[in-house]
């Protein structure tokens, strides 16, 4: 049996298995709940079942069919995380076969591909983390391996610990190096896959309850600094796509306006100035605050003012944005489009559309759009008084509106904003949906207003004659307190009645917005200004390239050099001696690696009598020293001293 073959010591086999488990968990905690804890927990099991012997092949060829049928049902189609879960499935079964050395090295170099996959799917700085530790877990286990197949006894683990750390610190000049100044592209070559599940988030299409599991998911959406005034929570709303098509179930972007130019705002101050970094939504969709008047370079407005990026969103991105609150929005609207605006679909919701037109009939024809703006504050005033705010709703029926206006009374904002656009142009008057995120959190240990994808929320737009369209949200008349997080729970880190983690939070949330701005937001733009505070302005491709090469080379030089160089001797004696060999190298005298020192001694005594009386005494000194019986202290700095003063 050879040497890659024999089977690996018990010791080997666990820090093997426990590097594959831990080059496995950072791709584990990507992946969707259900489909992670199988996967963890069918390894852990497969893990025991083949401790002493592999699975037999008819066994392991049912528990991959089950792992594949397992992946395609919980991400169904094909995208980048449908592969990342089929290679944490595979990974999790190769124990099945895992015995012998080469059985070893080959799981540990399949290992290693989960945590470079897992930054496929989130670069946060835990991914990074723990891809470091299960690569330090890799190199340690390979080591071993190594060591057990020549024959040698194993290292002790802070030795072994420290060789691979020194290994890792060789190579890490080179890697900071790369990714400071290897000249960076606008846009990439290449994009990324899809993912076969998509990214929560906001969407082009509203049914009234398809934003139930965003509402409960408090992860991060953006976060905003402002520059000069703040505005107050209460207008805070970051405008999203707006939506005009109404079915009878589901509202849909006009796909027809996204290309046209947004029609005359008239501002009603000077507004706000702030920067938003976005987290990834892998669509071209951004936020801006209601209004936005100036969107930076790469981000453009459509007809409705809806903010969108020209390129997909794949990682984190900051916009640097201008919005003020409209005194005037579009106060012209074009028969097409105000019957855009006031179009229903036939055979849904009478109840609703009888409603609105007895509302006019009531209030009568209007030309200034005082009677559509009583109209609209009377449709406010019943959902004041009779309804009430919950996310625990029955699915949609066939009239959804005319169910939450006459018989349930209870929803969130989507059903809100619908049921109120319906029975607006049930009563004569242009209105849309507009969806985006109200609120925002401020971390007080950054100074930023946290968005989180809870905060999603969705408002009403009406068009009054010679105003335009004004914003009206008619959830924040029964729960303002939901839409403006000014409830005591709605806090990010608080658990149940246990608040103390809230500091937690922010310090985590501040530094995670620390690892977007210098790690992820370094982009070929901020890598061009690297160097502004020397006063080298805007480094094009050349420079940059020539700045890498040379720390490229720096960093190679440094790299050989220690891995060629000789290392320093901790004993002080044997750095004496080593002194004194180089002088008798330079003069063509040196020692043989094989030849014992008094041998060497005798040799240049007979070549150079006149050293022949101390060297060979010298010699005989050293060796006595080095291999007989431990000399004191003041004796070995004796002979020290002997050796440094010695000359050829």
């Amino acid at each position: 049996m050879t040497a890659v073959a024999a089977p690996m010591s018990p010791a080997s086999h666990r820090l093997t298995l426990l590097a594959a488990a831990a080059c496995l968990l950072p791709l584990l905690l990507q992946l969707p709940p259900v489909l992670a804890w199988g996967i963890g927990l069918g390894g852990l099991a497969i893990t025991v079942l083949s401790w002493r012997r592999p699975l037999p092949a008819w066994l392991r060829l049912p528990l991959l069919l089950i792992a594949l049928l397992a992946v395609s049902r919980e991400l169904p189609g094909i995208g980048r995380d449908t592969a990342c879960a089929v290679l944490a499935a595979m990974l999790a079964l190769k124990p099945a076969e895992t015995v012998t050395r080469r059985d070893g090295r080959s799981l540990i170099g399949f290992a290693l591909f989960a945590p470079f996959a897992t930054f496929l799917l989130d670069q946060g700085p835990l991914s990074l983390l723990l891809g470091l530790l299960a690569s330090v877990l890799a190199l340690l286990a390979m080591q071993r391996l190594t060591t057990e197949a020549v024959g040698l006894p194993p290292s002790r683990p802070w030795p072994a610990l420290r060789k691979v750390l020194w290994l890792i610190g060789l190579g890490l000049p080179l890697a900071l190096a790369a990714f400071w100044l290897f000249p960076r592209l606008p846009t990439p070559l290449w994009g990324l896959p899809q993912r076969a599940a998509a990214v929560p988030g906001l969407s082009d299409t509203m049914t009234p309850g398809s934003m139930f599991e965003l509402l409960l998911d408090d992860s991060p959406a953006g976060r905003v600094q402002f520059f000069g005034t703040t505005p107050a929570p209460s207008q805070m709303y970051w405008r999203g796509p707006v939506l005009w098509d109404f079915d009878g179930r589901t509202w849909h972007q006009a796909r027809d306006l996204l290309d046209l130019p947004p029609p005359p705002m008239q501002p009603a101050g000077p507004g706000w100035d702030y920067q938003l970094d976005l987290e990834p939504t892998e669509s071209r969709q951004l936020i801006a605050l209601d209004l936005p008047t100036r969107l930076p370079d790469g981000a453009r407005a459509n007809y409705d003012f809806t903010p969108q990026a020209l390129q997909k969103q794949d990682g984190v991105s900051r916009w640097r944005m201008q919005s003020a609150p409209p005194a005037a929005f579009e106060p012209t609207l074009s028969p097409r489009l105000r019957a855009r605006a006031l179009a229903l679909p036939t055979g849904y919701n009478p109840r609703t559309l009888a409603l609105g037109r007895q509302w006019r009939r009531e209030a009568g024809e209007d030309a200034d759009g005082q009677r559509d703006a009583a109209i609209a504050a009377r449709a406010l005033a019943m959902i004041r008084h009779e309804f009430a705010y919950t996310l625990n709703v029955p699915p949609a029926g066939r009239n959804e509106v005319d169910d939450f206006l006459f018989e349930r009374k209870q929803g969130y904002c989507e059903h809100f904003s619908s049921a109120f656009v319906v029975l607006m142009r049930a009563a004569g008057i242009p209105a849309r949906v507009v969806t985006g995120y109200a609120g925002g959190y401020r971390n007080p240990v950054g100074g930023y207003w946290l968005i989180r994808k809870s905060d999603a929320h969705a408002w009403a737009e009406i068009w009054l004659p010679r105003r335009g369209w004004v914003r009206i949200d008619p959830t924040a008349a029964v729960a303002p307190e939901r839409i403006y997080d000014t409830l005591a729970d709605r806090r990010p880190g608080r658990i149940g009645s246990v608040i103390a983690l809230g500091p937690v939070f922010d310090a985590a949330d501040w530094l995670r917005r620390g690892w977007n701005d210098l790690v992820l937001g370094f982009n070929a733009q901020r890598q061009q200004r690297l160097l502004d505070a020397l006063g080298l302005d805007r480094l094009g491709s050349a420079g940059l390239g020539l700045l890498f090469a040379l720390a490229a080379s720096l960093a190679i030089g440094w790299v050989a050099w220690q891995v060629t160089r000789t290392p320093r001797p901790r004993d002080p004696l044997l750095r004496a001696w080593q002194r004194l060999e180089r002088r008798y190298r330079r003069l063509d005298r040196a020692r043989a690696v094989h030849e014992p020192a008094q041998v060497w001694a005798a040799r240049v005594a007979a070549d150079i009598p006149q050293a022949g009386l101390p060297l060979p005494e010298l010699a005989r000194r050293f060796a006595e020293a080095r291999y007989g019986p431990p000399l004191p202290p003041e004796a070995v700095a004796a002979l020290c001293q002997e050796l440094d003063r010695h000359r050829p």
